[in-house]
């Protein structure tokens, strides 16, 4: 990236910059929903949904700036390339926040409903494997790591996997037992949710990739 020398420059950083903040509260969001959700914290729901908004006003500024320098400044090439970035992971980085408050809620419907049916341990490792892709999926952005791109679309099968086979676990469950069925329909979809941070972390690899070459995805060895 070229040393900033203006305020067209310094502004286009400064948009990356309040990416990486984002991209920063975002994770920390999800991991609280995870803990409300494992504990039945209903306090750390409440805060999960409490920061939603503050991510949501977050996301409405970059992209406002981003629009701005684009219809003022008229940026070509690998300055339009990075403002197409922003523009497409702020979106992800929203939606990932959206289900970080879907977990929330989930956790709201579930509290004070007694113990886990079993004990949670899949969703936790599902969570674990989110965190570690959108940890990598950040950095390779922050650092226009391209092997760390790599990294992270890779790591999207095993998520996946884990996802199919919790959920036929959980179908399982409710087909033996009927009381089993509201906790399991709603830890069902929490697993949704994590394979679909896992989803919306590769477009961040992939758009990561965008802005450094021009390509929307490099050739990557399974």
């Amino acid at each position: 990236m070229k040393t900033p020398f203006n305020a067209y420059d310094r502004a286009i950083l400064g948009l990356q910059k309040d990416l990486s903040e984002m991209g920063s509260k975002v994770k920390e969001n999800l991991e609280l929903a995870v803990e409300a959700l494992i504990f039945q914290d209903v306090n750390k729901a409440a805060q999960v949904i409490a920061n939603d908004d503050i991510i949501d006003d977050l996301d409405y500024e970059i992209e406002y700036e981003a629009l701005e320098i684009i219809s003022l400044q008229q940026p070509l090439s690998e300055d339009l390339r990075i403002l197409a970035g922003v523009l497409r992971i702020g979106k992800d980085l929203e939606r990932i926040s959206d289900y970080a408050v879907n977990i929330a809620e989930v956790c709201q419907s579930l509290a004070g409903g007694g113990d886990y049916f079993k004990p949670l341990v899949d969703i936790p490792r599902m969570c674990q494997m989110a965190m570690e892709m959108l940890v990598k999926g950040l950095s390779a952005l922050n650092n226009r790591d391209l092997e760390l791109a790599r990294e992270v679309i890779l790591a999207d099968d095993a998520i996946d996997d884990l996802y199919a086979s919790l959920y036929q676990e959980l179908v399982g469950y409710m087909k033996k037992e009927k009381d089993y069925v509201e906790q399991a329909t709603h830890l069902a979809f929490v697993a949704r949710y994590l394979e679909r941070v896992g989803d919306h972390t590769v477009n961040i690899a992939e758009m990561t990739i965008y802005m450094v070459t021009g390509q929307r995805r490099l050739v990557i060895s399974r």
